[in-house]
């Protein structure tokens, strides 16, 4: 604890995925003379998460990545269909490496750690003041990246979960094929509401991540968990007494069209899934942090405000609203919406559109491949709701009549 608040140009709040890759970032560039501190109580280290993104080979993570893949397959009750990549691939990122990585790279850029939780993040619009839970300032800082979870402003007319239960499988013999994995396989028994799915990250052929997966409005037990994944390992025909689990991974992450404020204030700006890095229609949050992380770093190594652009545009949080408010109401169940995804489209298409980064006439082809008149309805019914919320809100403040204007001026 440190008796007088530190002074930097940035505090990282939060020491998670989104500031370990912040923090290479600002290293890989080469951001010299900043002063950076990194406010957690717990320093991330090991195995506690694994990513799985989508890019072209050749990038900064290669290096750090446990596989890849230039196919994958989604698997349905009518069969499988084999997707190939090129000239994407699919790639598995383990935690280890990147919380490594952000330790080397806090050592160069000399970073100050303080190793206690923050609190209320007090900014008057020229430094922000970080304190503890009870109310002692802990660093004043230019701008603070404050990557803590949170929820949204305001709840959303959809809010669903993506949460999960994987297994890290090991084999004495070969088992799994380890030049393809297994994205989709829906298979699985379906929920009452929302959608389940099986996956399979193979390392090599005698280590796997095998996961179960839904998408809907409730989290599963402990219990149900384990019989979901024992089922999913019947339909792969895997003999679990011949297998160890190694490992056990879990996750929730918010599906939602409720609001995430990126930037509460002049000059705190929220990462990861606080700053609406989690696409609300599928939960993929990783390849939004990297671009976040790469905008901050490509900011402040020029001078400019560490402000990143939104994680997704617009039109997508409008599709993704509209797609869960769809598969919410029971208007499309969620294995024909993902079938229909992947069936009418390329694979790199579908892919771009998962990660928020296709134009608008690929965003135009993705929703013609959609059952079209369900989410029309599901469109209708979204619009009805905006207005009501619009309504209730009230009409929206004029700029500048009590309120302070966001500073643009740099750390």
């Amino acid at each position: 604890m440190h008796p007088t608040p530190v002074e930097v140009d940035v505090a990282l709040v939060g020491g998670g995925g989104a500031a370990s890759l912040v923090l290479a970032a600002l290293d890989r560039h080469d951001v010299t003379g900043l002063r950076v501190a990194v406010v957690d109580p717990v320093r991330k280290r090991g195995q506690d998460r694994t990513w799985a993104f989508w890019g072209a080979p050749g990038g900064d993570l290669d290096p750090l990545l446990s596989a890849s893949w230039s196919e994958v397959d989604v698997v349905t009750t009518a069969g499988r269909r084999v997707l190939p990549l090129t000239p994407l691939r699919y790639a598995m990122l383990r935690s280890a490496p990147v919380y490594d990585r952000a330790a080397a790279a806090e050592r160069r850029l000399g970073a100050v750690r303080i190793g206690a939780p923050a609190g209320v993040l007090a900014d008057d619009g020229h430094r922000v003041a970080v304190h503890d839970p009870e109310g002692r300032p802990l660093v004043r800082a230019g701008w603070v990246l404050d990557s803590r979870p949170r929820p949204p402003a305001r709840p959303g007319r959809t809010s669903w979960l993506q949460h999960f239960r994987g297994w890290w499988l090991a084999a004495d013999r070969p088992t799994f094929d380890p030049g393809r994995a297994v994205l989709m396989d829906f298979r699985t028994p379906q929920p009452a509401r929302g959608v389940s799915f099986g996956y399979v990250l193979p390392v090599d052929d005698r280590y796997a991540l095998v996961e179960y997966t839904e998408f809907g409005p409730a989290v599963l037990t402990d219990a149900g968990y384990d019989a979901a994944l024992r089922g999913y390992a019947g339909l792969l025909g895997l003999d679990l007494s011949g297998l160890r689990v190694r490992e056990v991974e879990n996750g929730v992450i918010p599906m939602t069209d409720g609001p995430f404020v990126p930037r509460p204030s002049p000059r705190v700006v929220r990462l990861g899934t606080a700053g609406g890095a989690t696409r609300p229609s599928t939960g993929f949050t990783f390849s939004a942090m990297l671009r976040q992380a790469e905008q901050v770093a490509r900011a402040l190594a020029a001078g400019r405000p560490p402000v990143p652009a939104p994680a997704y545009p617009g039109r997508h949080r409008w599709m993704d609203a509209v797609a869960l408010r769809a598969l919410d109401r029971g208007h499309v169940s969620g294995v024909e919406f993902f079938e229909r995804l992947f069936d009418r489209n390329p694979p790199e298409r579908v892919l771009r559109f998962l990660d928020g980064v296709t134009s608008p006439a690929e965003d135009l082809a993705v929703m013609r491949s959609s059952p079209l008149l369900p989410m029309t309805g599901a469109v209708l019914g979204d619009a009805a709701g905006r207005l009501r919320a619009r309504v209730r809100r009230g009409p929206a403040p004029v700029p500048g009549a009590g309120s302070r204007a966001a500073g643009r001026a740099g750390p």
